[in-house]
């Protein structure tokens, strides 16, 4: 496939996958565990701080290589692509809106292998976040929070999650340490699902949890607008991993329709099956654009909602 973007940086990140993840993607799968030490190899790399800024110990990068990293990952292991946005959407929106003590404190720990999870989603809501059963009062120099989140992607290994909670402002952001008093995780009903299975999904108790001042996260009550500014930037990334899933579908079916013989010839001789490849190609080919595209428009920031949401929508569709 052609890289759409540096291709040394394409180069080394296949080489990376197909060293490190590709032989444990099936068991992965198989066995619904956190990859935690790909993710912690890929840290080393500074893969899961491509674009924090230099200052915190990140890249520094493009999001258009961000993209290419995504896709890549993707390709050897959707699982351990999931991983890694969960990380990137805590790393984000600690970058965008978190005071500087908070930055100080968690950003530069992402180059070190910090595990984190996004934990919006509750039982009696689902990803209505405008309205929370989670209740955060300030007493104070603390903050007192008590409810519970609910399927909560990269949770059975995640080291800081990345909350919302409702104060009596609005819905507020916390960053709140897994080994801070009062938090603890559990598997649901419905916890395993059919794809992407990067651990099982965990319900997150916040039972009078306690937390210093400094971790709500930017301003009490703009919760919700600081956590889809953040949905932006990984619904790209999300996007990046659908052509990822989809080119390895594709290159799978490929090689077995190659070997695969039927009336004396391949299954790929016969140019009705030709076509289903021809039009797969394309379809993949047109997603891809789209979602380095998206990808642009993050680095120039324009109309960054339009083009996440397009990419988003037509990769899906095609993997």
């Amino acid at each position: 496939w052609q890289s759409l973007v540096d291709d040394d940086f394409v180069q080394q990140i296949r080489g990376f996958a197909a060293a490190r993840i590709t032989p444990l993607a099936d068991d992965i799968d198989r066995r619904d565990y956190y990859p935690v030490d790909i993710v912690k190899a890929l840290a080393t790399e500074g893969y899961n701080s491509l674009t924090l800024d230099p200052a915190y110990g990140g890249g520094g990068r493009s999001y258009t290589l961000a993209a290419a990293l995504f896709e890549e990952v993707a390709y050897a292991s959707p699982a351990v692509a999931i991983s890694l946005i969960t990380i990137l959407q805590a790393q984000k929106i600690l970058d965008l809106f978190a005071n500087q003590r908070l930055k100080e404190l968690y950003l530069p720990r992402f180059r070190q292998g910090l595990l984190s999870s996004y934990a919006l989603t509750e039982a009696n809501h689902g990803s209505d976040i405008r309205s929370l059963d989670t209740k955060a009062e300030r007493h104070g120099g603390e903050w007192l929070i008590k409810g519970e989140k609910s399927f909560i992607t990269s949770g059975s290994a995640a080291e800081l999650f990345i909350i919302l909670a409702e104060t009596p402002i609005g819905v507020s952001v916390f960053a709140v340490p897994r080994e801070a008093a009062g938090v603890s995780t559990y598997e649901g009903d419905n916890s395993h699902t059919f794809g992407l299975r990067n651990g099982p999904h965990v319900n997150l108790v916040l039972d009078d949890l306690r937390l210093p001042a400094e971790h709500l996260v930017g301003e009490e009550g703009a919760g919700v607008r600081q956590a889809v500014t953040t949905l932006d930037y990984s619904r790209t990334m999300a996007a990046a991993i659908s052509t990822g899933i989809a080119r390895a579908a594709f290159d799978g079916a490929l090689e077995y329709a190659a070997k695969r013989q039927a009336f004396d010839r391949t299954v790929l001789d016969f140019q009705g099956i030709q076509w289903y490849f021809a039009e797969a190609l394309s379809e993949i080919d047109a997603a891809r654009l789209a979602v380095f595209d998206a990808a642009r428009a993050l680095d120039e920031e324009r109309d960054i909602a339009r083009y996440s949401s397009q990419a988003k929508l037509l990769a899906s569709r095609v993997a």
